[in-house]
């Protein structure tokens, strides 16, 4: 499976969601209604986001904490996907962004893995661990 295809494979509830981002289920839900991101449905029509539903929940709740109005979110995110969907980008860039994306991918299993080796501990508890422990042997 190529790295692509696992960062757009949808795992997480919204309850993980709402944990990893710091927004609410109601904003996550209104950024949707809008057009902004498009999760994944389950068989009982549950939510399912994948890390770049992630990235980019992340990425819009950094735009509005700048102070972006929905409208502007939606010209620079429509803007950013035709970019890159219609610019020839050099082999040496695209390169250098699979290796930048590797390593961001590396920390947060770190990041994960580590939560998930403390939880319980000092009465920790982690909301991921049972999401996430059938990733990590």
């Amino acid at each position: 499976m190529s790295d692509l295809n696992r960062r757009s494979t949808p795992l997480f509830p919204m309850s993980i969601i709402t944990s990893l981002t710091d927004l609410t289920a109601r904003q996550i839900r209104y950024y949707e209604e809008n057009g902004l991101v498009h999760p994944a449905r389950s068989k009982g029509n549950r939510r399912l986001f994948s890390f770049n539903d992630v990235d980019r929940l992340l990425e819009i709740k950094d735009l509005i904490d700048k102070g972006v109005n929905l409208a502007g979110i939606k010209e620079m995110l429509s803007n950013k996907t035709t970019k890159t969907e219609t610019e020839e980008v050099p082999k040496e860039e695209k390169l250098e962004v699979e290796v930048k994306q590797a390593l961001s991918d590396r920390e947060l299993r770190n990041l994960l893995r580590k939560e998930l080796l403390e939880a319980g501990r000092l009465n920790k508890n982690s909301l991921r661990q049972g999401e996430l422990s059938r990733f990590f042997h």
